[in-house]
């Protein structure tokens, strides 16, 4: 049988943008991790085709999702390559609804943190395999360990979709592949354990599956081989968590960087104006970044703020997101490397349980719901507009340049 894509292009790289058919890609995205988890649940099913329907009624066209869940509840990976069929089918349903939304998903294939399992329950599966390891980091660089997360990106990789047929590695809906969220190994703080890994995996997705692009899930930190840039990290401990965010962005195989903003988690928990400052001169930084050593766009794939941070209100939650996509937008509007954000995370009504503070329910914030459409609006309009040749030499670009500028709907 053949694989139905429905003509949907496979999203590329181009020097330092996103391009589709031959035209600039910005994105104007989101989070919504647990989408696997209630798709596999008949009872919560609705929730993931509701947060979908809800992103696409404001614009949003990229969704990142975890597409793991190691030896946890509902693990779709119970044991090294042993999977609950059941689970896949909900991650099978996940990409097909995500398409129906028109809406693509950047895959998470593990995490460093021990939610859904990650680094840690690797490490537990080698230990009960009798392996003489010491730390979490030992993920990074025994054989064995780097082994077992191998055939897990292979099976994820190689699944043909029980609902659409078609196998994720030819799948327009999937926009990137994420190494891993926010890695780090703090045993190495030189940055070379987590340097070869990255080397190594980036390289073994592409063997794989040399259409999709890939990124590696950083959290945007300045390693030793960038001291300069060190001024830009939220505090001095960022600098040893054995991340290197120019190197590792070098690495073969690496198509974009990836950026988080958590101002209230780095520089403190209480909001003022200092965060605002934090993550326009974060945003700038590592658009330079992008531009001037990596040749590649940038993606700023979480950021937000939590209703329990003291001195939380609505309105800074809005001015904050607004100073994210002004600051992007300023990068946009030159055609250059700011490639999009993706807001830390759209929920449906009814999921207040899940939320970590962060969450935002878009019929219930009217207000940031507007600024997302508007930003949603620009960018499409940007897109639609300017073909990647054209590099704003065009008479279209007055008109555009008012509409980006305007602040009102």
């Amino acid at each position: 049988m053949t694989e139905d894509t429905d003509a949907w292009e496979m999203v590329q790289k181009k020097a330092n943008q996103f391009v589709l058919d031959g035209a600039p890609f910005y994105i104007n995205g989101f989070n919504t991790y647990w989408l696997m988890v209630f798709a596999a649940d008949q009872s919560t099913r609705g929730k993931v085709t509701e947060v979908f329907q809800q992103a696409s009624s404001v614009g949003l066209t990229v969704c990142r999702t975890w597409a793991f869940n190691d030896g946890q509840w509902r693990a779709l990976q119970k044991s090294p390559s042993v999977y609950d069929e059941e689970v896949f089918k909900a991650l099978d349903f996940v990409v097909s609804e995500a398409k129906k939304y028109k809406i693509r998903l950047i895959l998470s294939l593990v995490n460093n943190w021990d939610a859904y399992g990650g680094k840690p329950q690797y490490v537990k599966w080698g230990k009960a395999a009798g392996l003489n390891l010491t730390n979490d980091d030992d993920f990074f660089a025994h054989p064995t360990l780097k082994s077992y997360y191998k055939a897990h990106v292979k099976t994820v990789l190689n699944r043909v979709n029980t609902i659409t047929n078609v196998t994720y590695k030819n799948d327009p809906t999937i926009f990137a592949w994420e190494l891993m969220n926010e890695p780090r190994c703090v045993s190495d703080s030189s940055g070379n354990t987590l340097q070869s890994w990255i080397e190594e995996m980036a390289v073994y997705v592409k063997s794989i599956d040399a259409k999709h692009l890939v990124e590696i899930g950083l959290e945007g930190f300045y390693g030793p081989s960038s001291p300069d840039r060190a001024q830009f990290n939220p505090n001095s401990y960022a600098t040893q968590v054995g991340t290197d965010f120019i190197r590792n962005h070098q690495s073969l195989g690496v198509d974009f960087a990836s950026v988080h903003i958590y101002a209230d988690s780095w520089v403190s928990q209480t909001i003022s104006d200092v965060h605002l400052q934090f993550t326009k001169s974060w945003i700038e930084a590592h658009i330079e970044d992008a531009e001037r050593y990596l040749g590649m766009p940038v993606v700023f794939s979480e950021f937000g703020v939590s209703t329990k941070d003291p001195g939380y209100n609505s309105t800074y939650r809005d001015t904050l997101i607004s100073t994210v996509y002004k600051t992007l937008l300023n990068s946009t509007k030159q055609g250059g490397s700011g490639g999009g954000s993706l807001l830390w995370q759209v929920f449906p009504e009814g999921t207040d349980y899940m939320d970590d503070g962060y969450a935002i329910v878009l019929s219930k914030s009217r207000s940031t719901a507007n600024i997302i459409s508007l930003h949603s609006k620009r960018i499409a309009t940007f897109n639609s507009q300017c073909s990647w040749k054209c590099h704003w030499g065009c008479r279209k670009k007055n008109q555009l340049e008012s509409f980006l500028d305007h602040d009102e709907l």
